[in-house]
């Protein structure tokens, strides 16, 4: 990994990093007076949003780094879980696993990922309870899965979706060393089968389930970029299959977002690929459009942070 890390930087380190600056400063910019950032203008501070910026800035811009850190840690609810924006009611929501990832990634107090790995582990997506399983296996046909193996849902009392599964996965792991060692190795074990039993036909995932009254649904690109970074088994059949869906997949993407997303994906995995799609998202944000969303640009920082080798905050 590390000799990738060098060939990669020696040849893209000086096209990237002036890039990289400018997306921080606009990042900074936008940061809510109380801390945090919100996805919408004059909105409150989301939680989804903020993690992302939070990751996307430099250890240099210490205040706004400072009141993001402190928002969140402040938004945590008693229970270890966070809410989906400030304000919002004291239920937690998948934003739990991506706040704890983004607090290690930023070296904050080790208590709260931990805290919050531990309400992961008490959770999981509906169809793991007896009742939805028997629904499932008996009466509700549309959707075909195995509800033996599932994930954590985007919110309490919901089924699994692929990105919460995702990113509660790379929590807990993350979080191993804090959590309940055996309670949280079947969990992972769980959740790992369930994306496999989940992707789709031709490779990748969609939102959550692969196939719908009969017929095989097509992979979404982030989707599928956020669920190879739970899976990095060496050897993974899975992984390789999604890995190749999305190669071709990024030529045409005009998503910064998406390719961002993969991006960071086919760093985890030291896919050559990484360098194309580098090279278009770079065009992609340069364009005349442009790119003006919080989530969007944060990512975008993250992958090239990333791709320069200044830590991934989603490997474990």
């Amino acid at each position: 990994m590390r000799v990738f890390r060098q060939i990669f930087c020696l040849k893209n380190l000086i096209p990237f990093m002036g890039l990289l600056q400018d997306i921080q400063a606009e990042i900074e910019k936008r940061s809510l007076s109380g801390g945090g950032w919100t996805a919408s203008n004059g909105g409150r501070a989301g939680v989804e949003t903020t993690c992302y910026a939070l990751m996307a800035l430099s250890a240099d811009q210490e205040t706004a780094r400072k009141k993001a850190i402190d928002l969140l840690l402040r938004l945590q609810n008693p229970d270890g879980s966070w809410p989906a924006f400030e304000g919002d009611d004291s239920q937690g929501c998948w934003t739990t696993a991506l706040a704890a990832i983004a607090l290690r990634f930023v070296s904050s107090p080790l208590e709260p990922p931990a805290r919050a790995a531990r309400w992961l582990l008490t959770h999981k997506g509906r169809e793991g309870h007896w009742l939805w399983k028997w629904k499932f296996r008996t009466l509700d046909r549309a959707v075909q899965f195995n509800p033996d193996k599932y994930g954590w849902s985007w919110f309490p009392g919901t089924v699994s979706w692929v990105i919460p599964t995702a990113f509660s996965l790379i929590a807990i792991k993350q979080s191993l060393s804090y959590s309940e060692n055996n309670r949280a190795t079947d969990r992972i074990r769980i959740g790992t089968e369930m994306l496999r039993d989940r992707a789709c036909p031709q490779g990748g995932w969609n939102a959550g389930n692969a196939v719908v009254f009969g017929s095989a649904l097509g992979p979404h690109i982030d989707t599928t970029a956020i669920a190879l970074l739970a899976l990095t088994e060496p050897g993974d059949g899975t992984a390789a299959h999604a890995l190749k869906s999305i190669r071709d997949a990024v030529t045409d993407c005009s998503s910064a977002y998406s390719l961002a997303w993969s991006a960071v994906a086919f760093c985890l995995h030291r896919d050559p690929v990484v360098h194309r799609c580098m090279d278009h998202l770079r065009r992609v944000i340069a364009g005349a459009d442009g790119v003006s969303n919080i989530e969007s640009l944060s990512l975008a920082a993250i992958a090239i942070k990333t791709a320069e080798g200044m830590g991934n905050p989603f490997e474990v």
